[in-house]
């Protein structure tokens, strides 16, 4: 493999499940870090804030801030920033609150403007920006964005995810809504995330390298592995998290390189001895 200069890695199912390092994973980042490459983590994630991942990933021993890493949702506030500037924007989202994210998107019932607004109020919009799933995804708030839809909103996803892994197994994520709002509404949704193009461009002009000189690990083989390399990135597609052998079978291309987990990444970078579990 020729040679790298910087290194983009998915957090969920390839550093950590259920945000707990996976074993190896704390000393790879070091040793790849020790090594002089630049690394993005680049993170579909929407239920934490950057400075809030950081956090839990420093706790567990990652050599990580929070300018290192790349969420969904600010380059969907870069995305609207450029394609919508003011728009008036309503957000279904679980988790955390990530407003701290959406730098300069006017959520409706949030902002200054629309502060005496009631957030569960229906109100003419211009975006509906839908994040990740949890439990705020009821009957209630999809019928009130399918409501929105067909006045005329605008739908952008961060993400087309159907799901991911927890402790727990995998659990259901908002792609598998997402499909149902499109086909409800005759809309088709402007992705920001991964697998969107837009999204490893931001990453690579955060490190400002050239696509031939990275590398995108994932657990995800079409969101992350094939749209990297779609985007000129290596990709490498590790065996834990959300990893089954039969979407790796069925999926529309091969990777470039497939190991055991993040562990084995160093190896695979001639980053030091010991064995590797890598396939090219």
């Amino acid at each position: 493999m020729a040679e790298k200069h910087a290194v983009l890695v998915d957090i969920d199912g390839v550093l950590t499940v259920s945000w707990k390092p996976l074993p190896g994973a704390v000393g790879a980042l070091r040793k790849i870090r020790g090594a002089g490459l630049e690394v993005a983590l680049v993170t579909n994630t929407t239920s934490r804030t950057r400075a809030s991942i950081a956090g839990v990933l420093t706790g567990a021993g990652f050599p990580v801030t929070a300018d290192d890493i790349l969420t969904a949702p600010t380059v969907t506030a870069a995305y609207l920033a450029r394609h919508c500037p003011g728009a008036r924007c309503a957000l279904l989202n679980s988790g955390d609150d990530i407003r701290e994210d959406l730098t300069g998107v006017r959520l409706t019932g949030y902002d200054d403007t629309d502060s005496d607004m009631d957030p569960d109020v229906d109100v003419d919009i211009d975006v509906v920006i839908v994040g990740g799933a949890g439990p705020g995804f009821d009957y209630v708030a999809l019928n009130r964005a399918f409501g929105q839809l067909q006045r005329g909103a605008r739908l952008v996803a961060m993400h087309r995810n159907l799901y991911w892994r927890t402790d727990d197994g995998l659990q259901l994520d908002s792609g598998a809504f997402l499909l149902g709002l499109e086909r409800a509404a005759r809309r088709e949704a402007e992705i920001t995330g991964k697998p969107s193009a837009a999204f490893f461009e931001a990453a690579l002009a955060h490190l400002g390298v050239a696509a031939g000189d990275a590398l995108m690990v994932g657990d995800d083989i079409e969101s992350d592995v094939l749209a990297a390399q779609r985007a000129g990135i290596t990709g490498v597609l590790v065996r834990t998290g959300k990893y089954l052998p039969e979407t790796q079978r069925d999926a529309d291309g091969s990777p470039d390189h497939v190991v055991d987990s993040f562990a084995d990444l160093p190896a695979l970078l001639g980053l030091g001895e010991g064995a590797s579990s890598a396939q090219q």
